[in-house]
């Protein structure tokens, strides 16, 4: 079952992360895990970012409050290999009351255009010390929404 990305969506952030030796598994090719967590390292370093361009104004959300994912899917579609880096594609989608959707798209940066992977991501905005979701900060809101 192949799982597909929404065509309304937002490209919102990119960044390249390096292939580790240690990311291969006995048959050669990365890992599976990896790719999860290729896609989790693209959503950090994009809610990172938007975090440092609020800074403490107005738009920073309340402390205490945070995103967590609670579902997630990839479809494998071509085996990536050491050495290399691997461009992750950040979209974002559906923003709702306390969520947005997350959408990502792998590709080697040495090879424009091959996809090596899609999947995505709900994200949900919560208090931590409640452990109940809360509403989107605005900020997170026009970041998703554009």
């Amino acid at each position: 079952m192949e799982l597909s990305l929404p065509e309304q969506r937002r490209l919102v952030f990119e960044t390249v992360v390096p292939m580790r030796w240690g990311d291969m598994d006995a048959m050669g090719h990365v890992n599976n895990t990896l790719y999860f967590r290729y896609m989790e390292i693209g959503r950090m370093d994009w809610l990172h970012s938007l975090l440092e361009q609020a800074g403490q104004g107005p738009d920073a959300p309340p402390p205490g409050q945070g995103p967590v994912v609670v579902n997630a899917f990839c479809n494998f579609l071509r085996e990536l290999r050491h050495p290399g880096s691997v461009l992750v594609q950040v979209y974002a989608a559906n923003p709702g009351r306390s969520s947005f959707d997350t959408f990502y798209e792998l590709l080697r940066e040495d090879r424009p255009g091959e996809v090596y992977a899609n999947g995505g991501a709900k994200v949900v905005w919560i208090d931590h010390a409640l452990r109940k979701s809360v509403e989107l900060p605005a900020a997170m809101r026009r970041a998703v929404a554009g």
